[in-house]
């Protein structure tokens, strides 16, 4: 029953409304968790690295974080991985954060999903299940992720969710050998009358390895997308108009992880998002609160020095550099990634934006001295 005293607020209305006063305050209020980094899948793209060497948490250990994350204050929890789904005990995960409170959403590639899951998922609502898809045809899916059947077990993990009516939607990464069917890929979520995401950036993987960056489409195509594409471009400058007097500052990470979100491994290794990895804080040996209040501000604390190359750029918010990124691609936290530093200027080309930081030819040259 609604109590008229209380007004309804939309999820993401309230998520608006609170993200300034959570990261004034450092509340951890969003969260990654990987249960696993293992897959069913082998794709070309993949960031992650499985080393089976190292032991998982258990569903003891994987408990107490939970317990400890939804009392330091997390909204929403979002298991990833690898794929969720191969832990065995995965619905146990699900539903003892669903417990805390938390709103939990699902990554997945959908291939895992049985009746009896999707029967659950109705009774108990993930707040979002987001599927991976690389392609509209058996034939480009399965060259991305290199495994016979894996198409039609992820066409039949759809259909189960759709057919119950549960709250998902679609994404890709774009890349050399899906590209051609990007916009059968979003017809095909259209006819399910669910959302389409894609994002043609791919990073390293998180071991340093440049692999996945040998299917980047060309930066040019790249930049195309966001402006042929209405409603991306219309999100583009939506944003933009946040940064019309933006200031760049002295700090190397200006985004909201370790202030307002965190990432777990499944080993139980804490850091502030999910490139930037780190073993020198373990919640097996110590608590989640002792982890966010002494050991993420050490993380966050470098500064830009005077070398910095991206220092007077005035479109780092049209960037999607960070300090992990940069130091995964180029073994440097302060040295611009030539991908996106070129993908930035030509977004704000396409939309207006005047350069006053130089073009990314003399900032990568400032970088190499």
């Amino acid at each position: 029953m609604n109590c008229p005293q209380i007004p309804l607020v939309p999820c993401e209305e309230f998520f608006a409304r609170a993200l300034g006063k959570f990261r004034k305050s450092r509340i951890p209020m969003v969260g990654a968790f990987e249960p696993t980094l293992r897959c069913n899948l082998r794709c070309k793209h993949c960031y992650c690295c499985f080393d089976p060497k190292k032991k998982e948490l258990s569903p003891d250990e994987i408990g107490r974080i939970i317990d400890e994350v939804a009392a330091a204050g997390c909204i929403w929890l979002t298991l990833t991985g690898g794929e969720p789904l191969l832990r065995p005990d995965f619905l146990e995960i699900y539903t003892h954060a669903k417990k805390k409170g938390m709103l939990v959403s699902l990554f997945t590639n959908a291939t895992l999903i049985t009746p009896e899951i999707a029967d659950y998922f109705l009774e108990y609502p993930p707040h979002e299940i987001e599927i991976s898809l690389y392609g509209a045809t058996k034939e480009t899916y399965e060259n991305v992720t290199g495994v016979a059947g894996s198409f039609e077990r992820c066409m039949q993990g759809i259909r189960l969710l759709h057919e119950r009516k549960l709250r998902f939607l679609l994404k890709t990464m774009v890349m050399t050998l899906n590209r051609h069917e990007l916009g059968a890929m979003n017809d095909f979520a259209n006819g399910l009358g669910v959302d389409f995401h894609f994002d043609p950036v791919l990073n390293p993987k998180i071991d340093g390895s440049r692999e996945p960056c040998d299917y980047r489409i060309d930066v040019s195509e790249a930049a195309s997308l966001d402006v042929n594409d209405g409603e991306r471009l219309k999100a583009w400058k939506d944003y933009c108009t946040g940064f019309e007097n933006f200031v760049p500052d002295d700090k190397l990470y200006v985004c909201g992880a370790g202030r307002e979100s965190f990432h777990i491994d499944p080993y139980g290794n804490l850091g502030v998002c999910v490139l930037s990895r780190s073993e020198d804080f373990n919640l097996k040996n110590d608590s989640f609160r002792q982890g966010w209040d002494e050991f993420m501000p050490k993380l966050l604390s470098p500064k830009r020095t005077k070398g910095y190359a991206c220092e007077r750029c005035d479109l780092q918010y049209l960037c999607t550099v960070c300090p992990s990124w940069s130091k995964l691609e180029t073994q440097d936290i302060e040295k611009p990634v030539e991908y996106l530093c070129q993908l930035a200027h030509l977004r704000a080309e396409a939309l207006g934006i005047k350069k006053g930081g130089g073009r990314w030819e003399e900032k990568l040259m400032v970088s190499r001295k």
